[in-house]
């Protein structure tokens, strides 16, 4: 075990490849072993440790605002995990689970029509998405089916696409932008944060429902996680910016399927503000790794709570 814990040059080997092979090296190179050193070590010591304790699987929760980094954090635990301590990992996102968009149309007509975008919570099988993980804990295992949703067509893929998961992992990492998000009282919702929720949801009937999600479903899936560990951006304003950086990166990717210019993306980190804002007020805390990233989309600092 201490001979696995103080020597990750394997580990540092194939990080290092797949940020050239992914072209994610974004800043100085310098900052990339920075990252691994500073908070990639002590992250994937922290998930190891934990894990000897009864050899079951546990389940990594990985939140923060879009354009945050959650995927990309999520691929270099997975390698390192691998690697170091020969821990099997599968990674999946909350964004994976939105309900089909017949599903979503169905919403929209019978409760609000802002239920058509997918994003907040209600927009999710919820269901689905709580059996995934009630599957990880059980004795005896059996395979499943995560899905995949593609976002470029806004359609969950066909089933020849999703992961399968043949045999019981040791660590799950389950990211998304509002895993772990807590509701707000009731008081909170009453004013409008933004044009979307001042003239497209004047009756509170939409933020209401949101917030009841949260509160229920939501909080059990949220429940069953282990560890979390949330990306606190340095503010609201800093996830158009990222998420414009998300799209171009998914235009390159979708091989000329429709993405949304800079237009649509405003009106649509809308509906996730609400949500995010009140994260970046009270998730901290609550998680047991807090991040801090700066403005210049580097992690800058990291607490164990």
């Amino acid at each position: 075990m201490n001979e696995r814990i103080s020597d990750f040059s394997k580990a540092k080997e194939k990080y290092l490849k797949f940020i050239k092979s992914q072209e994610v090296l974004g800043e100085p190179f310098r900052d990339k072993l920075r990252q691994f050193n500073n908070f990639y070590i002590p992250i994937s010591k922290m998930i190891y440790k934990n894990y000897l304790k009864n050899k079951k699987t546990r389940i990594i929760g990985i939140s923060g605002g879009q354009g945050s980094g959650k995927s990309t954090i999520s691929q270099f635990l997975k390698i390192i995990l691998k690697v170091q301590f020969n821990l099997d990992t599968v990674v999946f996102s909350i964004d994976d689970f939105y309900k089909t968009r017949r599903e979503r149309q169905k919403m929209s007509k019978k409760i609000n029509h802002l239920f058509l975008t997918r994003g907040v919570p209600g927009t999710h099988d919820s269901a689905m998405l709580y059996k995934c993980l009630k599957n990880f804990k059980k004795k005896l295992f059996k395979k499943f089916l995560i899905p995949r949703f593609d976002k470029s067509i806004d359609e969950r893929c066909l089933k020849n696409k999703w992961i399968k998961v043949l045999k019981k992992p040791d660590i799950v990492i389950f990211e998304g932008w509002c895993v772990g998000a807590i509701p707000q009282k009731k008081f909170n919702l009453k004013k409008s944060i933004n044009e979307l929720e001042k003239f497209e949801d004047k009756n509170l009937i939409w933020r209401k429902k949101v917030n009841k999600e949260l509160n229920n479903m939501y909080k059990k899936i949220f429940s069953l996680i282990d560890e979390l560990i949330f990306l606190k951006v340095p503010s609201f304003e800093h996830v158009f910016k990222w998420r414009l950086l998300q799209e171009r990166k998914l235009k390159k990717r979708s091989k000329g399927k429709k993405v949304m210019n800079n237009k649509e993306i405003k009106k649509f980190i809308m509906y996730y503000e609400r949500i995010t804002r009140n994260m970046i007020k009270t998730l901290g805390p609550k998680a047991k790794i807090l991040i801090n990233i700066d403005a210049k989309h580097r992690l800058k600092t990291i607490k164990f709570n």
